[in-house]
């Protein structure tokens, strides 16, 4: 395989794992080579993304790598934040949202497990809607965020506290069952403005 092949999977990883990034060792083992060639395809990469024509970026945190966007880029990413937006929330962003209500703290991979679907555009959704709110990071590998419910999601459902949200019964159920808690949730929004019919984030 030739280094811009191994280049364009590593773009494609790092796009994937989305906040959370990887580590050269993690990127290493998932390609099955070398870490010298896990940090030559990088450093590639890091050239590519230096040009004006390309909009994304690569940084290093704790030896975590992330694709993030440009700092010049900033004042039309601010537009996009400000823009008006619907005041319904699609069923993608609602099911994401109970998960994280009653399972948080979370992270976007343990969501990801439980819906069985990316669920980066979401929480995205929700962290713009200031629902949701990065309250941390797990001490596993690369530092993942946890996720959980702002003050602001108490109030747009109408909740004094998260004691108040409908109570399931059996916080312990597979993985396989959370589709159900997240139907629970559904019920008992379905007065909210804030729901809708749509499948999109």
């Amino acid at each position: 395989m030739k280094l811009t092949d191994y280049q364009a999977i590593i773009e494609g990883l790092l796009f994937a794992a989305g906040d959370e990034g990887l580590s050269a060792r993690q990127m290493a083992k998932l390609l099955e080579v070398e870490m010298d060639t896990v940090y030559e395809a990088i450093e590639g990469l890091k050239e590519a993304y230096q040009q004006p024509e390309r909009g994304i970026s690569l940084m290093v945190s704790n030896q975590v790598y992330h694709m993030t966007t440009k700092k010049e880029h900033a004042p039309y990413y601010a537009k996009l934040v400000d823009a008006p937006q619907s005041t319904r929330l699609s069923q993608a962003a609602l099911e994401t949202l109970a998960i994280i209500a009653y399972q948080q703290p979370i992270t976007r991979i343990e969501i990801d497990d439980l819906r069985g679907v990316k669920s980066e555009r979401a929480i995205h959704t929700l962290t713009t809607r200031h629902l949701i709110y990065e309250v941390g990071r797990k001490e596993a590998v690369g530092r993942p965020i946890l996720y959980g419910t702002t003050a602001d999601f108490l109030s747009y459902f109408g909740l004094g506290s998260l004691e108040e949200l409908p109570p399931l019964t059996d916080l312990e159920q597979h993985d396989s069952e959370v589709e159900d808690e997240a139907d629970l949730f559904f019920q008992s929004l379905s007065e909210s403005p804030l729901s809708s019919e749509d499948n999109d984030a």
